[in-house]
Protein backbone atom coordinates (compact mmCIF):
# COMPACT_ATOMS: atom_id res chain seq x y z
CA UNK A 1 0.00 0.00 0.00
CA UNK A 2 1.83 3.31 -0.86
CA UNK A 3 2.50 5.74 1.93
CA UNK A 4 -0.19 8.69 2.27
CA UNK A 5 1.43 11.94 2.81
CA UNK A 6 0.21 14.86 4.15
CA UNK A 7 1.84 17.42 2.45
CA UNK A 8 0.82 20.57 4.20
CA UNK A 9 2.23 18.66 7.52
CA UNK A 10 5.05 17.46 5.50
CA UNK A 11 5.84 21.30 4.05
CA UNK A 12 5.44 22.53 8.06
CA UNK A 13 7.72 20.03 8.92
CA UNK A 14 10.55 21.11 6.28
CA UNK A 15 9.97 24.91 7.26
CA UNK A 16 10.11 24.38 11.07
CA UNK A 17 13.61 22.08 10.65
CA UNK A 18 14.61 24.60 8.24
CA UNK A 19 14.88 27.44 10.47
CA UNK A 20 17.81 25.85 12.89
CA UNK A 21 20.07 25.37 9.47
CA UNK A 22 19.45 29.48 8.57
CA UNK A 23 19.88 30.10 11.99
CA UNK A 24 23.32 28.51 12.34
CA UNK A 25 24.51 29.75 8.60
CA UNK A 26 22.68 32.98 8.06
CA UNK A 27 20.21 33.58 5.12
CA UNK A 28 23.51 34.85 3.17
CA UNK A 29 25.27 31.85 3.79
CA UNK A 30 23.09 28.72 3.05
CA UNK A 31 22.41 27.49 -0.01
CA UNK A 32 19.27 25.23 -1.29
CA UNK A 33 21.50 22.20 -1.42
CA UNK A 34 22.67 22.94 2.03
CA UNK A 35 18.94 23.36 3.11
CA UNK A 36 18.23 19.89 1.41
CA UNK A 37 21.23 18.05 2.61
CA UNK A 38 20.36 19.58 6.27
CA UNK A 39 16.92 18.80 6.02
CA UNK A 40 17.89 14.80 5.14
CA UNK A 41 16.03 15.40 1.60
CA UNK A 42 16.51 15.99 -1.96
CA UNK A 43 17.05 19.26 -3.49
CA UNK A 44 13.86 18.37 -5.74
CA UNK A 45 12.40 17.65 -2.92
CA UNK A 46 13.00 21.21 -1.22
CA UNK A 47 12.16 22.92 -4.75
CA UNK A 48 8.85 20.52 -4.94
CA UNK A 49 7.37 22.62 -1.41
CA UNK A 50 9.61 25.67 -2.13
CA UNK A 51 10.18 27.72 -5.44
CA UNK A 52 13.06 29.77 -3.43
CA UNK A 53 15.21 29.93 -1.38
CA UNK A 54 13.14 33.58 -0.35
CA UNK A 55 9.64 31.91 -0.32
CA UNK A 56 11.05 29.20 2.01
CA UNK A 57 12.10 31.74 4.19
CA UNK A 58 9.21 33.70 4.01
CA UNK A 59 6.92 30.86 4.86
CA UNK A 60 8.83 30.19 7.70
CA UNK A 61 9.18 33.73 8.94
CA UNK A 62 5.20 33.31 8.70
CA UNK A 63 4.82 30.71 10.83
CA UNK A 64 7.31 31.19 13.33
CA UNK A 65 5.73 34.63 13.97
CA UNK A 66 2.47 32.74 14.11
CA UNK A 67 3.68 30.08 16.58
CA UNK A 68 5.35 33.07 18.58
CA UNK A 69 1.90 34.70 19.23
CA UNK A 70 0.25 31.81 19.61
CA UNK A 71 2.22 30.75 22.26
CA UNK A 72 2.22 33.96 23.90
CA UNK A 73 -1.20 34.32 23.95
CA UNK A 74 -1.79 30.64 25.54
CA UNK A 75 0.65 31.37 28.07
CA UNK A 76 0.03 35.08 28.45
CA UNK A 77 -3.63 34.31 29.99
CA UNK A 78 -6.41 36.95 30.80
CA UNK A 79 -4.57 39.49 33.44
CA UNK A 80 -6.67 41.75 34.47
CA UNK A 81 -4.88 45.33 34.23
CA UNK A 82 -2.68 46.73 31.68
CA UNK A 83 0.30 47.26 33.24
CA UNK A 84 0.37 43.28 33.93
CA UNK A 85 -0.57 42.62 30.26
CA UNK A 86 2.87 44.52 29.47
CA UNK A 87 4.92 43.48 31.75
CA UNK A 88 3.61 39.91 30.85
CA UNK A 89 4.81 40.85 27.22
CA UNK A 90 8.54 41.89 28.18
CA UNK A 91 8.44 38.46 30.35
CA UNK A 92 7.62 36.30 27.63
CA UNK A 93 10.26 37.63 25.57
CA UNK A 94 13.20 37.50 28.17
CA UNK A 95 12.13 33.84 28.62
CA UNK A 96 12.53 33.30 25.03
CA UNK A 97 15.04 35.72 23.95
CA UNK A 98 17.39 33.19 22.41
CA UNK A 99 14.82 32.03 19.84
CA UNK A 100 13.43 35.69 19.51
CA UNK A 101 16.96 36.81 19.08
CA UNK A 102 17.78 34.31 16.18
CA UNK A 103 14.40 35.35 14.79
CA UNK A 104 15.61 38.62 14.51
CA UNK A 105 18.83 38.65 13.48
CA UNK A 106 17.91 36.06 10.84
CA UNK A 107 15.20 38.81 9.83
CA UNK A 108 18.30 41.39 9.59
CA UNK A 109 20.39 39.20 7.57
CA UNK A 110 17.40 38.27 4.88
CA UNK A 111 16.38 42.15 4.86
CA UNK A 112 20.16 42.53 4.06
CA UNK A 113 19.88 40.75 0.90
CA UNK A 114 16.88 42.18 -0.83
CA UNK A 115 16.72 43.94 -3.93
CA UNK A 116 13.56 46.50 -2.14
CA UNK A 117 12.61 46.86 -5.51
CA UNK A 118 10.63 43.71 -5.33
CA UNK A 119 7.47 45.22 -3.55
CA UNK A 120 5.94 42.02 -2.82
CA UNK A 121 8.80 40.69 -0.79
CA UNK A 122 8.35 44.26 1.22
CA UNK A 123 5.18 43.24 1.52
CA UNK A 124 4.70 40.05 2.84
CA UNK A 125 7.18 41.29 5.55
CA UNK A 126 5.32 44.23 6.77
CA UNK A 127 2.13 41.48 6.59
CA UNK A 128 3.94 39.23 8.96
CA UNK A 129 4.62 41.86 11.19
CA UNK A 130 1.38 43.34 11.20
CA UNK A 131 -0.06 40.25 12.17
CA UNK A 132 2.00 39.99 14.93
CA UNK A 133 1.55 43.61 16.32
CA UNK A 134 -2.15 43.29 16.18
CA UNK A 135 -2.55 40.31 17.78
CA UNK A 136 -0.26 41.84 20.54
CA UNK A 137 -2.38 45.43 20.01
CA UNK A 138 -5.25 43.14 20.81
CA UNK A 139 -3.89 41.51 23.81
CA UNK A 140 -2.72 44.60 25.26
CA UNK A 141 -6.31 45.99 24.77
CA UNK A 142 -4.86 49.66 22.75
CA UNK A 143 -6.18 50.64 20.36
CA UNK A 144 -3.88 53.90 19.15
CA UNK A 145 -1.29 52.19 17.24
CA UNK A 146 1.43 55.20 17.92
CA UNK A 147 1.46 52.93 21.55
CA UNK A 148 1.91 50.21 19.95
CA UNK A 149 4.62 51.06 17.82
CA UNK A 150 6.11 52.46 21.03
CA UNK A 151 5.63 49.15 22.88
CA UNK A 152 7.12 47.41 19.73
CA UNK A 153 10.23 49.46 19.62
CA UNK A 154 11.02 49.53 22.82
CA UNK A 155 11.19 45.77 22.93
CA UNK A 156 13.42 45.53 19.94
CA UNK A 157 15.33 47.69 21.01
CA UNK A 158 16.25 46.08 24.46
CA UNK A 159 16.68 42.58 21.93
CA UNK A 160 19.14 44.80 20.00
CA UNK A 161 21.15 46.19 23.20
CA UNK A 162 21.28 42.30 24.79
CA UNK A 163 22.41 41.17 21.56
CA UNK A 164 25.54 43.22 21.14
CA UNK A 165 26.13 42.37 24.89
CA UNK A 166 24.51 44.65 27.33
CA UNK A 167 23.21 41.78 29.09
CA UNK A 168 22.70 43.94 32.40
CA UNK A 169 19.37 45.78 30.80
CA UNK A 170 16.72 43.62 32.56
CA UNK A 171 13.60 43.13 30.88
CA UNK A 172 11.75 42.91 33.62
CA UNK A 173 12.72 45.91 34.68
CA UNK A 174 12.22 47.60 31.27
CA UNK A 175 8.62 46.31 31.46
CA UNK A 176 7.75 47.53 34.41
CA UNK A 177 9.00 51.03 33.64
CA UNK A 178 6.95 50.71 30.52
CA UNK A 179 4.24 50.03 32.29
CA UNK A 180 3.86 52.38 34.23
CA UNK A 181 4.50 55.03 31.28
CA UNK A 182 1.64 53.88 29.64
CA UNK A 183 -0.83 53.39 32.43
CA UNK A 184 0.18 57.23 33.64
CA UNK A 185 -0.19 58.41 30.06
CA UNK A 186 -3.41 56.63 28.89
CA UNK A 187 -4.66 57.68 32.25
CA UNK A 188 -4.58 61.33 31.14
Amino acid sequence: MPKIVDHDQYRKELLMRSFDLFAHKGYSSITMRELAQGLGVSTGTLYHYFPSKEALFLQLSEELEQQNVLHFLTEAGNLPTLSERIEQVFNFVAKNEDFIGKQTLLWIDFCQQQDWANISTKEKLKEIDEQTIQAIADYLQISDRKLVDFVFNLLYGLLLRRLFGEESVSYTEQGVLVSKMLTAYMEQ
